[in-house]
């Protein structure tokens, strides 16, 4: 792609914009086609040649094309890092460029903590494939032999007689270099890394703290019009009617588009309403409000959230479809000493990222160009092809940079509503979505109940461990009716709990959906390591140890843990079991070492308190501390945070330690603050505060961090941290006043800054 470009004027900035795609991000790679085909196109991860992701440029820059979304993960600096370290590339020289969405990327689905995880070969290849070719056509310009030639920070050298070229001297000649195949490419020693594993600095950063960056709201084109959309208060809702002719006297609006409604499973189309367009966000806004609008109720109208509650729990408490087992639960816990048992629930749960979704889209005939804070461009190029009825090979996806994502914009209904309303109108239209918005129409993370139940011995050991959870599951949105969990979402810490307990049961019951439910941030981690790791705290209690020595002791000695093995299907997040095992020395290593950090077991003042909680999540291990005060009235404070994670081999060590921290305190929030409720189908929470999150007066007063070095394969880093923080936190609370939390938020609406410490008891 050409990157002239025309400067247009947006007030506090000024962006780039091509004929097809803003200057932050090319399309396709190809700048480097060597002669001859490629033999890199399958290798573990995905196509590895290197004209997909690496242009070398005549002023000896080197462009990496990143093909995942930078959402503030620091992704494009991790690519790049992996990328440079077998090329050997000078850093000062590196420029990020974005990929568009096309299916020869391979997966471009920012979410599930694996862009590292996935791509960490497949671009360490490509990498080395390049230098390889560099080698050789250095080797071949000198007639000497490409052993000999050896490449280092930019430039190919020829150590026996001092000569050296320049990668951008060179460009030309490796073009002409056949491809060589995986196992002529030698990758680097651990030992020689000098990019991967090290605290590099941001890509992104520097540009996002001059302004330089480009997120969805700040894209412009000439011409370009504005538009908010008024949908149904519930999900599948109709209009009936609707009067525009107050819309239509708002300064600024241009005119009034009524959308289809969808029909069920809802995946990720439009919700229908009415697209108010006019020439700036403030007037389409005004003229939204001014609409007279009449509605057919959904299917769901009858959804009352803290009903469901009810019917959820009631679900758990009794037998429900066994999904894994060990040994005999039911005798075992007949013959057990003492039993114990739990009931928990966490709410729905919103995304809620910084920057809500918004997209641009610009018509050419039948082909449609979109600019749009996406996690899955290829996802939003399929939406926006079946949602417009036109071929996916007419549709580009730009992708710019994202103020937040959690999960929610990998679900690309707002870019199909984009190119909608701007072909209906025959005009490049910004769709924007408001904070109202996006709380009453987005896509929920799933309520859930579950039930525990545990058989001690004599001697307060656990002999018997039962796990029942019911929750509306995510195929709902996919396919109508879904009502049974998949081993998808029981693998998010329900199928896979590790312990070393003889007899072990895992049942789930069904659920109706009544809302779209979406993925966020750790999934069904978030609810099940809530449960469980609670739970563990409460057998502890129940058996007078120490919750620390109590949780090692259910890890048990060190292991590998298969789920198959007891009639569970598990995929291990899509990764080898043999290569990502479920290794319990590694999570009894993460819950020694924050134990350890947050110096365990020490006198602590009166009201104060420890919880502890460990998970494996995305081929990770991550254990965290949490050390609260709570005073006779029922204030909270957050004394202190303690984390440690075990994620294999870590690209960047400074990012993985912002993640560890924005993770857990993602978490914390949540467990303090998050829910999202509904009446008559309808969701209550309409902005900032009814959903609330933590303030910066909230968070920790100390917050540390250990990552654990590993040579173990790259696991996840971004989804990890936010499992344990909600359990630490609520086993923190009762070891400080005696208050057990089994139900989240903390804080509800009715006791909205204290805890329920009358009458608490330890």
């Amino acid at each position: 792609m050409s990157e002239t470009a025309t400067r247009v004027g947006v007030g506090r900035r000024n962006f780039l914009v091509t004929s097809a795609s803003l200057i932050l991000g090319l399309t396709l790679a190809g700048k480097n086609a060597a002669a001859g085909g490629s033999p890199l196109t399958i290798v573990r991860g995905g196509d590895a040649s290197p004209d997909l992701f690496i242009e070398l440029r005549p002023d000896e820059t080197v462009a990496i094309t990143c093909h995942r979304s930078e959402m503030g993960q620091q992704i494009w600096t991790a690519m790049a890092q992996i990328i440079a370290e077998e090329l050997e590339a000078d850093w000062d020289r590196v420029r990020i460029v974005q990929a568009v969405g096309h299916p020869r990327y391979g997966d471009q689905n920012t979410d599930g903590s694996r862009s590292v995880r996935y791509n960490f070969h497949r671009l360490r290849v490509a990498g080395g494939a390049l230098r390889t070719m560099l080698e050789r056509a250095a080797a071949k310009r000198w007639k000497v032999a490409p052993s000999s030639c050896r490449a280092v920070l930019g430039k190919v050298t020829h150590p026996a007689t001092k000569r050296s070229l320049s990668y951008g001297e060179l460009a030309a000649d490796a073009r002409a270099q056949p491809i060589p195949a995986e196992g002529e490419i030698v990758l680097k020693k651990r030992a020689d890394w000098r990019y991967i594993a090290k605290p590099v600095k941001s890509l992104t950063v520097p540009r996002i703290v001059r302004g330089e960056g480009t997120f969805g709201m700040d894209v412009q084109l000439p011409n370009m019009l504005v538009a908010v959309i008024a949908r149904p208060p519930q999900v599948f809702g109709k209009l009936k009617s609707v009067d525009d002719s107050q819309t239509k006297q708002v300064s600024g609006v241009v005119e009034t588009v009524t959308l289809d409604t969808p029909k069920p499973p809802a995946h990720f189309q439009p919700l229908g309403g009415v697209a108010v367009v006019a020439r700036n966000t403030w007037a389409a806004i005004q003229g939204r409000e001014m609409l007279e609008l009449k509605w057919e109720e959904g299917p769901s109208a009858n959804y009352d959230s803290e009903t469901f509650a009810q019917e959820l729990m009631a679900k758990v408490r009794k037998p429900g479809e066994v999904r894994r087992r060990r040994g005999d639960v039911a005798a075992a816990l007949e013959r057990a000493a003492e039993t114990v048992a739990a009931e928990y629930y966490v709410p729905h749960l919103v995304h809620s990222p910084i920057e809500p979704p918004v997209a641009t889209a610009k018509w050419d005939g039948d082909e449609v160009t979109c600019w749009a804070c996406v996690q899955a461009p290829q996802a939003a190029r399929k939406a926006v092809a079946r949602a417009c009825e036109i071929p996916e090979d007419n549709v580009t996806i730009n992708v710019t940079w994202l103020g937040g994502g959690f999960g929610r914009k990998s679900k690309p209904d707002f870019v199909a509503e984009a190119a909608l309303v701007a072909r209906a109108v025959q005009a490049p239209v910004k769709l924007v979505w408001t904070r109202e918005d996006e709380l009453k129409h987005g896509y929920y993370h799933a309520v859930s109940a579950q039930r525990l139940e545990a058989g001690l011995d004599s001697e307060g050991r656990c002999v018997a461990f039962l796990h029942r959870t019911a929750f509306p599951v995510i195929g709902s949105t996919f396919e109508a009716g879904a009502d049974q969990p998949s081993w998808g979402e029981l693998r998010l810490g329900a199928s896979d709990t590790p312990f070393a307990v003889p007899n072990l049961q895992l049942e789930t019951g069904r659920a109706d959906a009544h809302l779209r439910i979406g993925w966020l941030r750790s999934v069904a981690n978030i609810y099940h390591a809530f449960a469980v790791q609670s739970f563990v705290a409460e057998l502890a209690h129940a058996a007078g140890r120490d919750p620390k020595d109590y949780l090692l002791e259910l890890i048990g000695p060190p292991r590998h843990v298969d789920p198959n093995d007891e009639g569970a299907e598990y995929d291990n997040y899509g990764s080898s079991i043999v290569e990502h095992p479920i290794d319990t020395a590694r999570l009894a290593a993460v819950t020694t070492t924050a134990a350890t950090m947050a110096d365990w077991g020490r006198p602590l003042p009166k009201g104060h308190g420890l919880g502890i909680a460990a998970h494996r999540s995305f081929a990770a291990y991550v254990a965290t501390v949490v050390e609260v005060a709570v005073d006779e009235a029922g204030r909270l404070t957050i004394v202190g945070v303690w984390s440690a994670m075990d994620a294999g081999t870590v690209v960047n060590t400074n990012h993985a330690h912002s993640q560890l921290e924005g993770g857990t305190l993602f978490g914390l929030s949540n467990a303090l603050y998050g829910q999202i409720t509904a009446k008559q189908g309808i969701v209550e929470q309409q902005n900032f505060p009814a959903w609330r999150v933590m303030r910066m007066n909230e968070a920790p007063r100390h917050m540390e961090t250990t990552i654990i070095a590993s040579d173990a394969p790259p696991g996840g880093v971004g989804e990890p941290p936010t499992p344990p923080a909600a359990p630490a936190l609520t086993n923190a609370i009762f070891a400080a006043c005696g208050l057990r939390v089994r139900r989240l938020p903390i804080f509800g609406p009715d006791r909205r800054d204290r805890l329920a410490v009358e009458g608490a008891k330890q």
